[in-house]
């Protein structure tokens, strides 16, 4: 997989927890162009960790600016590592590979008016939405929930957007109760061919979908998640995989994922996120029941039961052939 190699132009503190790393082409040259709501894969390169991170970060500065990227990038408290080594070992200066652009949460051009919710670090694609709706003169509205006003980031393009009479609603300290009902209020007698924008703890963004209820399609309704929702399976079987291609077949344990035990046989299947929110891992399905765990594809595809991310899914029958 090609990368861009990009240097660190500047690291700096937004908000509690949360960094901003601007980015630029390390040769000078222009950056490919992305669209609101698109992300970029970074390798992280840890000295403590012994080995690199893959982790998608969202680009939240104005699509058009393709002399730099913008990412925020907050420390997790569980951090698997990638957040940890951005804030603790990238610095400026720096030299990181980048891969190009992608979007999975792009705007719809066709919508009277864009209602934007985001929670915490969730604000950054949507900060690059909200920025170009600003420019393209569309009407919109985005609303912020934040822990306390210490957790605001971004606050200077924040401030831009205050031009824009009714633009934004920022939320701090809001009790569960509190946060459902300035969800509703902001749904309230909303138009029919609106469009609404979710990023955030996957609690929040099932709160959203709850408000929206019979509002709007759920084709209207769309979310980021920057980690799957915990799986509700109480317990994880035994179960075997055979990798076609390779000719190896193993046994999958309860708590392992099928890409970690295809690794203690040699066999290194490409991921990024781990968590069933990027696509990468995405493996063709041979034969047996994928238990789906992932937030990648969409119900029919899982229904479908062709496809599958080895990453964090496991298997529904006793034995799981893939195409690798």
């Amino acid at each position: 997989m090609s990368t861009i190699p990009v240097v660190v132009r500047k690291k700096w503190p937004v908000a509690a927890d949360i960094v901003a790393l601007e980015l630029a082409d390390a040769h000078g040259k222009p950056l490919p162009p992305f669209t609101p709501g698109a992300h970029i894969d970074v390798h992280i390169p840890s000295r403590q960790a012994g080995r690199d991170f893959v982790r998608q970060y969202s680009l939240c500065n104005a699509p058009g600016e393709t002399d730099r990227y913008i990412l925020g990038v907050k420390r997790e408290p569980d951090s698997r590592g990638g957040s940890s080594a951005v804030h603790a070992e990238v610095h400026e200066g720096q030299t990181l590979q980048i891969s190009s652009p992608k979007n999975h949460f792009a705007l719809h051009g066709d919508a009277s008016r864009a209602v934007l919710f985001a929670a915490g670090i969730g604000i950054t694609p949507l900060l690059a939405m909200a920025q170009a709706l600003l420019q393209e003169r569309r009407a919109f509205s985005l609303h912020y929930f934040t822990r306390s006003p210490e957790h605001i980031a971004f606050s200077g393009q924040l401030q831009a957007l205050e031009s824009m009479a009714g633009a934004l609603h920022i939320h701090t300290g809001a009790s569960v109760e509190g946060t459902a009902q300035a969800i509703s209020t902001a749904l309230h007698g909303i138009d029919p061919s609106s469009h609404v924008y979710a990023c955030g703890p996957a609690p929040f963004m099932s709160m959203v979908q709850t408000c929206i209820d019979d509002r709007l399609p759920s084709t209207q309704f769309h979310v980021e998640h920057f980690s799957a929702p915990a799986s509700e399976t109480t317990g994880d079987a035994f179960f075997e995989v055979i990798a076609a291609r390779s000719g190896v077949r193993c046994g999958v344990a309860p708590g392992e994922s099928i890409v970690g035990a295809l690794r203690r046989h040699g066999i290194e299947v490409e991921v990024s996120c781990e968590q069933g929110v990027c696509g990468t891992c995405l493996t063709h399905v041979l034969a047996g029941q994928p238990d789906h765990r992932d937030v990648y594809l969409s119900e029919a595809e899982r229904a479908a039961g062709k496809q599958m991310t080895p990453c964090c899914s496991r298997s529904l029958s006793a034995v799981l052939e893939l195409d690798i």
